[in-house]
């Protein structure tokens, strides 16, 4: 008897496991800029843009797209601050986010993005890989 009570108690924690993973993936569909929360329909109902990184070709908005469309006029901007997922921010000063080919990705050109890139991602081209936040949930706003 002890020994099926424990194997329910097992089974009910990987249940639980279970639900908490697919509310987290569910939750991390969706980009908050400034006030605004976009979802990868959203971003698709703006003009699409492409750029390259790492030989992959990325489909999505400019950056300065979506900000000026979440409101934000960028001459009256300091700095963005992209956070992921996980918690990881990295901080982008405008000479780094006012390039044409800096995108908020929600697709690559021959399909959607990848697991490990989640439902958006930002995308420069010429930068690092670690400033080209993947899971990306928020874009902060410095003004």
């Amino acid at each position: 008897m002890k020994k099926i009570i424990v194997v329910l108690m097992v089974f009910t924690v990987l249940l639980v496991g279970c639900a908490a993973g697919e509310t987290e993936t569910a939750v991390n569909s969706s980009l908050i800029v400034g006030d605004k929360t976009y979802s990868v329909a959203d971003l698709e109902a703006l003009p699409v843009s492409e750029a390259v990184f790492k030989d992959v070709t990325y489909n999505g908005v400019t950056l300065t797209a979506l900000l000026e469309n979440a409101g934000f006029t960028l001459a009256d901007l300091k700095a963005v601050k992209a956070v992921a997922a996980d918690g990881y921010t990295v901080n982008y000063d405008l000479s780094q986010i006012e390039k044409p080919d800096v995108l908020v990705a929600y697709a690559q050109a021959d399909g959607p993005l990848t697991e490990e890139d989640g439902a958006f991602r930002m995308v420069l081209p010429e930068e690092e890989g670690k400033l080209n936040v993947r899971m990306l949930v928020e874009i902060q706003v410095v003004q």
